[in-house]
């Protein structure tokens, strides 16, 4: 039903004003009709109406001071919002003409879509709510007093390396360009947090932004990011403070998780402005945020900057899609491999040990099996025939207590113990299941009960004992116990513990993105400046792969791809769909018109207050006029099934388990209609099933016993109609929360002795020769250390004599024969130093001389260059990387390199093309000192 201009002003858009404090009727607010005086047509002297002369604006809204701050023109439901464009856009300058001071920001609708528009500054967007009066008086401060952000300084302090600040600065030109969404790709343990927290400070102080959101998916995350902003941000007032329920409108930084984020905004009693924020940040952005989450980012549409640590070729074209980025190419990359690759290295590499048991290789049956355990299953009563399980089906079907605990003896074997060469160094194991994890921590606490049950602990989200200072996920970070923490699930993605130097892969993973998020746990390097006892050095850290992960992943690059679930919700509204369809063409227009009430009822219920909902007001209303549903013909039904089915997306609070029974039924009653008799017979076995798992000892079942009886009888079916469905529905939905669900095979426990099958090195990484690299260099220190008690040439380097050629020769000669074979080429590879003799590398290992070596000079001196000039552009930035790279690389340089490939691939004329005549001279000095 189609409103006049005046009723959509009254009903709809009077009370959108009021839901954002404005009161129409209070003429200190907001005018109505509001007097625009304009110049006369040429040649007119004397208006000829009383109108000529004058235009009317619908609303403005004045600020505290009684200025006009913004314009807004109505049109009537049935007309385009967009034909108020125009009108309002004039109004706005007519208004500053007339008054004088700042233009008003323009704002025009039909009721049901709402557009703002910053003229001058931007291009009219839609949004879903109108700004308060505190929102469009912030909005005209930023707009007067920020500052070009090409200029702005970086704080180096928080975020100082050369890709930190490549990133921060493609965002801040993107915002200069008015962009509005933005994607960082950057590898966990890269520092995505400090480098959003220096880009927060950056845009704060060029006044840009006064209020930021930093959205998180988990609880210790937002723990972790509120510590962040509380070390490089201390004097800008955060929320929540610990103990804060309600939102709190007087902070500058807001930490939030997506759920917390979306009862607020669905909240009546705590409303926040959808203009509250002024940039927000959304962590882990590869999450599944699209569906009820992405309900918050529609909800504040604001300057957006999406965070992820997925790589590029893998991540999801929603988040591309999210973030406007085309053809896959987010804003700024890093990937762990430019990240373990730079000199020095801002990540750590590791090393992968795979280990594998015999009965996973093999599985348990009584061809695996040893003879003696053998007689301990027929004492025990079992048949041993009876046992017959794949590897694939252990911590599943089976459980086999020797296999967990060969798997916890080899960890403490290989594992990277810390510095007194006992105690593994910090470790996670993931698990299966909270199960599988409990049953890990038993065997550490039996094989090792002098740690009195502290070595090893379970961290699980529903755990309140894992939060908060003191809690068992401080206790792993900032204690020396435990070491070991036992995960499902919640330390696999987002925290950060540089200590960890041993991760256990105790299941298979069989999605890419949740793997290496999984193996980015170990990435992170040490902070020199805040030491740990029981780890003060960690170059590499190690993976223990028992479920062939990186096998897996070698043949199935992207993973398992999951095919996309439709939420329960919209399944029930398209079987109700279906249903009506069916009903009304094979003439049973009484069913036809029960679910179409029953499809009412659910519409009705809709959740008003989501962003969603509001958006979809225009097909909504639609259905609110009784003849749109007489006759519901096919066009009509497929309007229904386009527009209205995936609103039920936002259903979030309901009763899901009496849910799926009523879609259950409600199939059935489908195959019913259709007369697919073997579907409708597969459906009601299952129904059937479900309803013998009601439990009579239950008080609220018992009541029910009569009809859960009858239901599980042929007869009932046989004589069904469409009130026994109904009657199912209402009466036993809501006890199946109290179901007794069979869960088929029952899990068998068994304690085998189980061997090791496989156990190797594998080399994997950016660098396959990282590991022996790393290897060799201890192996070289190592024998260096035992020689020189006895070598006199090595003794006479220790003691800072001069050593004679012919020395040095016979030195190099016994270190040749050695193991590990030692040369002077090996050693400039090695120590990354072309250019040192092999006495100088003696003097290196003995800790006389420190060798720098020359990509570590190189990398120095365009770090010292970067920071010195912080209002580098990205592309200067980027071109600066190249070069440090072409330096180290080739040692040399020569001025017609810089207008040559690979520099022309930024610009066509090569440096010319991106630094100015001064800052040419000063690259060339630089490059020319580090390459002479």
């Amino acid at each position: 039903m189609t409103k006049t201009e005046a009723k959509t002003r009254s009903e709809l858009v009077d009370l959108q004003l009021a839901l954002a404090g404005w009161n129409v009727k209070d003429h200190t607010q907001v005018v109505e009709e509001f007097d625009i005086i304009t110049a006369l047509p040429n040649g007119v002297v004397e208006p000829k109406t009383p109108y000529e002369g004058h235009q009317f604006s619908d609303y403005v809204l004045l600020g505290k001071d009684g200025k006009p701050l913004a314009v807004v023109e109505a049109k009537r439901t049935s007309k385009d919002a967009a034909l108020g464009r125009e009108q309002a856009k004039q109004y706005c300058y007519n208004i500053q003409k007339q008054i004088g001071g700042e233009l008003p920001f323009c704002f025009y609708t039909n009721g049901h879509q709402l557009y703002f528009w910053d003229l001058e500054n931007a291009p009219p967007r839609k949004i879903v709510g109108f700004p308060t009066r505190d929102d469009l008086e912030r909005f005209t401060y930023i707009r007067r007093n920020r500052k070009p952000l090409t200029q702005e300084l970086i704080n180096t302090a928080i975020a100082g390396r050369d890709y930190q600040i490549r990133a921060i600065r493609s965002v801040l030109e993107g915002i200069e360009q008015k962009k509005r969404e933005f994607l960082l790709v950057m590898a966990t343990g890269t520092g995505k947090t400090r480098t959003c927290i220096a880009l927060t400070d950056a845009l704060m102080r060029a006044g840009h932004a006064e209020k930021v959101l930093f959205l998180v998916d988990r609880i210790a995350l937002r723990e972790q990011a509120l510590a962040a902003f509380k070390e490089h941000m201390p004097n800008e007032p955060r929320w929540p403070n610990v103990g804060e329920k309600l939102i709190a409108k007087d902070r500058r930084i807001y930490v939030a998780t997506y759920p917390t984020m979306l009862n607020i905004i669905r909240d009546d009693t705590q409303h926040l402005s959808p203009h509250f924020f002024d940039f927000i940040v959304v962590d882990e952005s590869h999450r599944s945020i699209y569906n009820t989450f992405g309900e918050v980012l529609s909800y504040f549409k604001t300057i957006t900057l999406g965070l992820t640590a997925t790589p590029t070729d893998i991540i999801d074209h929603n988040t591309f899609e999210l973030f406007h980025c085309e053809d896959g190419i987010p804003t700024f990359a890093y990937t762990y491999e430019e990240a373990v690759n730079n000199v020095p290295p801002y990540l750590c590499n590791f090393q992968v040990m795979k280990i594998q048991t015999k009965f996973q290789m093999e599985g348990i049956s009584k061809r695996t099996i040893s003879l003696e355990d053998q007689k301990k299953l027929i004492l025990q009563g079992k048949e041993v025939e009876d046992i017959n399980f794949e590897g694939t089906q252990l911590e599943k079907q089976v459980v086999n207590k020797g296999t967990n605990t060969l798997i916890v003896r080899e960890f403490m074997e290989e594992a990277i113990k810390d510095g007194n060469g006992v105690l593994p160094g910090k470790t996670i194991f993931f698990c299966a299941t909270k199960a599988h994890a409990r049953r890990i921590e038993e065997i550490f606490d039996k094989l090792y009960p002098q740690y009195h049950g502290e070595l090893a602990k379970v961290l699980v989200s529903d755990d309140p004992r894992v939060y908060g200072k003191g809690g068992l996920l401080d206790q792993f970070t900032n204690n020396d116990m435990p070491r070991i923490a036992i995960s499902v699930d919640m330390l696999d993605t987002g925290i950060d513990v540089r200590e960890i130097v041993n991760l256990v892969f105790a299941k298979p993973v069989y999605s890419y993105t949740k793997f290496w998020q999984m193996v980015g746990r170990g990435t992170r390097l040490l902070e020199t400046n805040k030491p740990k006892p029981w780890c003060l050095e960690k170059d590499v850290f190690l993976i223990i792969d028992c479920w062939d992960n990186f096998e897996y992943f070698k043949l199935n690059p992207k993973g398992k791809e999951l095919k996309p679930q439709l939420a329960l919700p919209v399944k029930l509204v398209s079987l109700r769909l279906d249903k009506i369809e069916a009903a009304n063409d094979t003439g049973h227009a009484d069913i036809a018109a029960s679910e179409v009430a029953k499809l009412r009822a659910q519409i009705a219920a809709l959740p008003q207050n989501s962003v969603v909902i509001k958006e979809a007001a225009a097909a909504l209303a639609r259905l609110k006029d009784n003849n749109f549903w007489l006759p519901l013909n096919h066009d009509k039904l497929e309007f229904l099934r386009a527009e209205i089915k995936p609103l039920f997306r936002t259903v979030s609070e309901a009763d899901f388990k009496a849910m799926r029974f009523e879609r259950d039924v409600l199939e059935y009653s489908l195959a019913v209609l259709r007369e697919e008799k073997a579907q409708a017979e597969i459906l009601q076995e299952g129904i059937v099933e479900q309803i013998s798992e009601l439990p009579l000892s239950v008080p609220f079942v018992k009541l029910e016993e009569e009809l859960i009886r009858a239901a599980q009888a042929t007869l009932f079916w046989n004589k069904a109609n469409e009130g026994s469905f109904d009657e199912l529905i209402i009466k036993l939905g809501p006890l199946m929360k109290f179901r007794e669900q069979n869960t088929g095979q029952e899990q068998m426990h068994l304690d085998l002795v189980d061997e090791l099958h496989k156990k190797e090195w594998v080399e994997f990484g950016p660098q396959n020769e990282a590991v022996s690299v790393t290897r060799y260099r201890e192996m070289v220190e190592n024998l260096i250390a035992e020689l020189t008690e006895h070598n006199s040439v090595l003794k006479k380097i220790k003691n800072g004599e001069m050593v004679s050629a012919e020395e040095a020769n016979e030195l190099a000669e016994l270190l040749h024969e050695e193991h590990p074979n030692i040369t002077e080429d090996l050693l400039r590879q090695v120590y990354k130093n072309r250019k040192a003799r092999f006495i100088q590398f003696m003097r290196h290992i003995l800790g006389i001389e420190v060798l720098r070596s020359f990509p570590d000079e190189v990398s120095s001196a365009f770090e010292q260059f970067i920071r010195s000039h912080t209002t580098l552009t990205s592309r200067q930035l980027e071109f600066l990387n190249l070069l440090k790279n072409f330096i180290i690389d080739r040692e040399k340089l020569e001025k017609k390199d810089l207008i040559s490939a690979p520099f022309t691939v930024l610009h066509p004329q090569g440096i010319r093309g991106v630094f100015n005549p001064t800052e040419i001279n000063e690259i060339l000095q630089l490059a020319q000192a580090l390459a002479a």
